[in-house]
């Protein structure tokens, strides 16, 4: 079957083909990588994948590049369920043979409902979808391949058994020989990365049991299965041969520390290989441990502190420490390691105290950048079933609606006594302005921009979209989405 991969239109600046923990339109515009199509597409000789948000693709262009498709296999999330499901009816209307999938964390969690809210939709993928949408694109019929819901001739929605996950990791083709085909590296840019970069995966999974996290509660799980360091490395070969523009590599593992000396291992590769490479950490990682992850050619860590408040993160089972958090922010400011700091309001056991207390400890921490996210109840995560059962859900987000406004920026849909979704957006800006609005980050933003032009370009760029998205905001933004 010839096949498309498909990550459909959505908001300006959505980031949703990603493997961010939350999709929506960021203060700046960034996009990740599609790389869980893109690997799956790396499976199916002669597949086409398009990332239609960075392109600026409208539905009708992307249905367009749909002739001649005898399969379209979409990624879609919560936040963008809706519009993606317009999409698939698009699709379906000009080409009524296709067979139209839906693959992703929210399927995974409601299968049937996402069938139902999406009735052009042929299946939906209840798991890791790779070797599923091989499957398909061979020419098995739905009802043969595990993991997969789909719509009987009946009309009725069927399971198929479930599909365990894939555990020789090394056996999947390298998703960059995939971007090299389909993608243009220079269209994505994510702030705290040199530009351009290049993300993909190294590993699946986390170890780690944060209520909130969406990846290991639904796609990825919460065994960390990895690919072998040779595997890796040989990727990165061929990589900087693919990509000579790319400044640096970014992997987007969850927790890429989570097993110590392979990330070493990796990180003398990479050193022998002269790569400049940022990762996702816990910030428990030890000082040795650190050492040589900068001496392999470490950039910037991807450090979730989430919050100063010991009570909640031991309420979300983040699995850190307040103070061992700052010793380690000291660890890395002594060996010249950067870090991007993200922190969440909102979570359960938040009050106007401990959003205070979450400030101050960003402060303390000093990362070099930093992001603020709502808390956001994901279906298939734990924070969700606790949200349900203790009536802190504003609206379900079970058809879609829900997580994100109308223009694709982050809602706050968890209300407690003493802190409602108003004080929680007012919050949001709070943070922002009280970490930036300070000698110390605005002298090495002004440093960074003298040295390189390039840098002085995207921080003006990226200092008026902040405010644009900051005041878009408070008035209830006029922006338009790009969907249709």
């Amino acid at each position: 079957m010839r096949t498309l991969f498909l990550n459909p239109p959505s908001y300006d600046g959505f980031d949703g083909g990603a493997g961010s923990r939350y999709q929506a339109r960021r203060e700046i515009r960034s996009f990740w990588y599609p790389t869980w199509l893109a690997q799956a597409a790396a499976l199916v000789p002669d597949s086409v994948l398009v990332d239609a948000p960075p392109l600026g693709l409208t539905r009708a262009d992307v249905v367009t590049r749909a002739e001649g498709f005898d399969l379209v296999v979409m990624h879609t999330s919560t936040p963008s369920f809706a519009a993606d499901a317009e999409t698939a009816a698009a699709l379906k209307a000009a080409h009524p043979r296709a067979c139209v999938g839906l693959v992703g964390a929210h399927p995974m969690a409601l299968p049937e409902a996402s069938l139902a809210g999406a009735p052009a939709a042929d299946f939906a993928t209840t798991g890791e979808f790779d070797e599923a949408v091989a499957e398909l694109a061979s020419g098995r019929p739905v009802e043969a391949v595990a993991g997969l819901a789909y719509r009987a001739p009946d009309g009725a929605v069927r399971r198929t058994p479930p599909r365990l996950p894939i555990e020789d990791l090394d056996r999947l083709p390298f998703v960059t020989e995939v971007y090299a085909r389909h993608l243009e590296v220079e269209r994505y840019a994510i702030g705290y990365l040199q530009h351009p970069y290049v993300s993909l995966y190294t590993g699946r999974g986390c170890r780690s049991r944060c209520t909130f996290c969406l990846w290991p509660q639904t796609l990825a799980g919460h065994r960390y299965r990895t690919r072998s360091v040779e595997h890796v490395l040989r990727e990165m070969q061929g990589a900087r041969a693919l990509f000579p523009q790319v400044r640096e590599f970014f992997f987007d593992d969850d927790t890429f520390t989570d097993d110590r000396p392979r990330a070493e291992a990796i990180a003398r590769g990479m050193g022998r290989l002269g790569l400049t490479w940022s990762c996702n950490a816990k910030a428990n990682v030890p000082l040795e441990t650190l050492k040589a992850l900068r001496d392999g050619g470490l950039r910037l860590l991807l450090v979730g502190f989430e919050t100063g408040s010991q009570e909640i993160l031991n309420r979300i089972r983040k699995g850190t420490r307040v103070d061992r958090a700052l010793r380690f922010a000291e660890d890395c400011h002594r060996l010249g390691i950067l870090i991007h700091g993200t922190f969440i309001v909102g979570l359960p056991g938040e009050t106007p105290e401990t959003i205070e207390r979450t400030i101050a400890f960003a402060k303390a921490l000093d990362p070099y950048s930093l992001q603020v996210s709502l808390a956001a109840p994901y279906p298939g995560t734990a924070l969700y079933e606790e949200a349900r059962a203790r009536g802190w859900l504003r609206r379900t987000a079970e058809s879609g609606a829900g997580l994100v406004e109308a223009h694709g920026f982050q809602d706050a849909v968890l209300s407690y006594d003493g802190l409602d979704a108003e004080a929680m957006h007012a919050a949001l800006e709070r943070f922002y302005r009280a970490f930036y609005f300070r000698p110390r980050p605005i002298l090495r933003i002004v440093r960074d921009m003298l040295r390189d032009r390039d840098v002085l370009r995207r921080r003006l760029r990226e200092g008026r979209e902040f405010l644009a998205f900051m005041a878009q905001r408070r008035g209830g933004s006029s922006a338009r989405p790009h969907a249709g």
